[in-house]
């Protein structure tokens, strides 16, 4: 009988190595119209090293105000991984947890990537699928602008 070797994945080989951040200063408000835009799932808040102060999710902000600062609000407990973690466990996670994202963090702390289960659950995102919505996005904002330029003449302020 010829014996089967498992390949072991492990995070840091599918993970989003460029996940968008917010600052320590990031407030409530600011988290809170970063987390209402299609595809963020939540606020990765890092210091000026990079090192993880708090993953915040759209519930961690409800009853909260808008002037508060959100690492006060977001947590790290069940939100981050390891990129030597088995891939397998941590999709195990995400499902059990209900959630599709996980942050990515070294030893010391530092964000390194975010894990991002696809909506069909199947799969993970990639920095080119991101780079891709993006680029897409900013295809519809330009052409939407385009169409507003037309329809109004343009206005000029004076230069000084």
């Amino acid at each position: 009988m010829q014996s089967v070797t498992r390949v072991t994945r492990r995070v840091g080989e599918v993970m989003l190595q460029h996940p968008k951040v917010s600052g320590r200063s990031t407030t409530v408000g600011e988290a809170r119209a970063l987390l209402a835009r299609a595809k963020v799932h939540n606020a990765l808040v890092v210091d000026d090293v990079g090192r993880l102060l708090a993953v915040v999710e759209p519930a961690d902000l409800e009853g909260r105000d808008d002037a508060e600062r959100a690492v006060d609000a977001g947590a790290l407990t069940s939100r981050t991984v390891h990129p030597d973690d088995e891939l397998d466990d941590r999709w195990s996670q995400l499902r059990v947890q209900g959630r599709r994202r996980l942050a990515v963090v070294d030893d010391g702390g530092v964000l390194v990537g975010l894990l991002c289960l696809k909506r069909h659950g199947a799969g993970f995102c990639t920095d080119a699928d991101v780079r891709a919505r993006e680029a897409e996005r900013e295809g519809q904002a330009t052409s939407h602008q385009a169409s507003e330029n037309a329809a109004e003449p343009a206005t000029r302020l004076p230069v000084t």
